[in-house]
């Protein structure tokens, strides 16, 4: 667990980010888990829409041998201070990569997910959908998670029936907040796996991304 002190000051570090395609289409933004990197989860693209693009950031704080979004205080339970400071490095990057008007969906894993979640809760209209896959909302981080707060943004979830990472109350209220409170359009899943990505659920993220590329796409 990380405590207030350990948590590296900002600025952080330039950037470091994959991408696939061009700078036109609709982004999508893969975030990956805590101690993995951007050349991991860059490999989901391949199993994904080709008519939108692709970015995987790498977090900016090390953790192990790879990184992460934000320092801890258990696991899913982000120190509040430092995800406000990784958010608004993030948004820096997002800014100059997608400036607004340029539709962007986030896709996130475990840590990653957490992270998603926050961005996409503390400025929805910022963003055209995010995926929640095998990850918890940071609730209780000094990001909104009021009734209604996510009305008209599409969200994905995807859950592991034997998930042991997770903590199973974090996934159990986000399912809930998801699916019952937030007011987004969801499509939630759940499927016979621990804290992975099931083949079924990487198919539903497909189809649900997709039907995001119809909708944003020019008249």
């Amino acid at each position: 667990m990380t405590t207030d002190a350990d948590i590296p000051n900002p600025p952080f570090g330039p950037p470091t980010a994959v991408t696939r395609g061009d700078a036109v289409a609709p982004l999508v933004v893969l975030l990956h888990g805590r101690g993995s990197r951007e050349t991991e989860i860059i490999a989901l693209a391949d199993a994904l829409p080709p008519e939108l693009s692709y970015a995987a950031l790498r977090a900016p704080l090390t953790e192990g041998p790879g990184f992460a979004w934000f320092a801890n205080r258990g696991i899913g339970r982000p120190v509040p201070e430092s995800l406000r400071a990784t958010m608004a490095w993030f948004n820096a990057w997002l800014d100059e990569i997608a400036p607004p008007g340029r539709p962007v969906l986030l896709v996130g894993f475990s840590g990653g997910a957490a992270f998603a979640g926050g961005l996409v809760l503390d400025n929805p209209e910022r963003f055209a959908g995010a995926a929640i896959l095998y990850g918890t909302l940071p609730f209780d981080a000094g990001v909104p998670t009021t009734a209604a707060r996510l009305a008209g943004v599409p969200v994905f979830v995807a859950q592991g029936e034997h998930d042991h990472v997770i903590p199973r109350e974090l996934l159990d209220r986000t399912w809930h907040y998801l699916t019952e409170e937030s007011g987004a359009p969801t499509v939630a899943r759940r499927d016979p796996v621990g804290h992975g990505i099931a083949t079924g659920a990487l198919a539903g993220l497909a189809g649900w991304l997709a039907e995001r590329a119809d909708h944003l796409a020019p008249g």
